[in-house]
């Protein structure tokens, strides 16, 4: 009797818990859902979530509001994020430099992959080494020899110190064996700013936040980080071109505090998905440089763990610390 009262219970309690993901992803949302974007408006990070977050509030019936966390090289709104009621109001636009910071910072209070739950990838996307418009190199080529010539007299700007675009600039200098001297920004919005001013010369940016400005001539791209040529820039070679071997790109996804209703994960992975499918917002990430990367959360993580192994190797090499 006692194994059967068991069995009976065990029954009831797993039909209970189905019936609440079932009514959670029924009821959710019900009201607005905050999104996390550690950077200032204009980067890539922000202009990714906005066209995302458009897609979400459409689809889900409720105001998606981005909110700007920036400072601490990501990490102020990551830890934000993480300390968050896991309840599906709020979520985190993952991006390079939560792989990178696993090994740039030594002491995190968090673990990211421990700590946030994944719920789907975006998009890949090349970085863009652009240069002022008034820059005295024309070609990758040209850039090297004068770098060569003119070692630290050539500013590097960034979006912060350890993201993806300062990241990108130090394997190009350890593999072109050039010096120049790192400039690093809070974001890729005030970093582009002082770029198209001339106050810097180059910048390894993620090609969401500076295509714009390539396509109305006030910056120039000399190449772009990927493997292969970008179909939104065919003219613009790749670093490796000259530099045999590089490669860096970056990508963006979503995630929520860990410990969030599985229903209300799986709810929205499928969205995202769908956005993802949909001709129109394919359209709009390829005009951004974007190659979508849909699956599920754990795919995504699995994506988000070889990132981290990768850059832990490139900021080891870089000797980049920040303590």
């Amino acid at each position: 009797m006692r194994l059967l009262s068991r069995f009976v219970t065990g029954i009831v309690l797993l039909c209970s818990a189905f019936g609440i993901a079932a009514q959670t992803d029924a009821a959710y949302p019900n009201k607005p859902i905050r999104w996390i974007v550690s950077y200032p408006p204009g980067g890539s990070t922000d202009l990714v979530a906005r066209l995302m977050g458009q897609w979400l509030s459409q689809r889900v019936g409720q105001q998606v509001l981005v909110e700007n966390r920036a400072g601490g090289g990501n990490n102020i709104g990551t830890e934000a994020a993480i300390k968050a009621a896991p309840d599906g109001y709020t979520i985190f636009l993952v991006n390079p430099a939560n792989a990178i910071n696993a090994s740039l910072y030594n002491n995190l209070s968090f673990n990211f992959l421990n700590d946030m739950a994944p719920i789907a990838g975006f998009i890949r996307v090349p970085n863009v080494m652009t240069v002022t418009k008034n820059f005295p190199a024309r070609t990758l080529a040209e850039f090297i020899d004068y770098a060569k010539k003119n070692p630290d007299k050539v500013n590097m700007a960034s979006s912060g110190s350890g993201t993806s675009v300062h990241l990108s600039g130090e394997m190009f200098k350890f593999m072109a064996g050039v010096q120049m001297k790192h400039v690093p920004y809070k974001g890729a919005g005030p970093a582009t700013t002082d770029l198209i001013g001339g106050q810097v010369d180059v910048i390894f940016d993620n090609m969401p936040s500076i295509i714009g400005h390539i396509r109305n001539g006030s910056v120039r791209a000399l190449a772009v980080t990927s493997a292969q040529r970008s179909p939104a820039l065919p003219d613009i070679p790749t670093v490796a071109e000259a530099v045999p071997g590089y490669e860096a790109s970056a990508w963006f996804g979503v995630a929520a505090p860990k410990g969030t209703p599985p229903a209300i994960i799986a709810r929205l992975n499928r969205e995202f998905n769908a956005a993802l499918a949909d001709p129109a917002m394919r359209a709009k990430l390829a005009d951004l440089g974007g190659v979508p990367i849909p699956g599920t959360p754990e795919e995504f993580w699995t994506l988000h763990r070889a990132e981290t192994e990768k850059w832990a190797k490139i900021v080891n090499f870089s000797g980049a610390k920040v303590e």
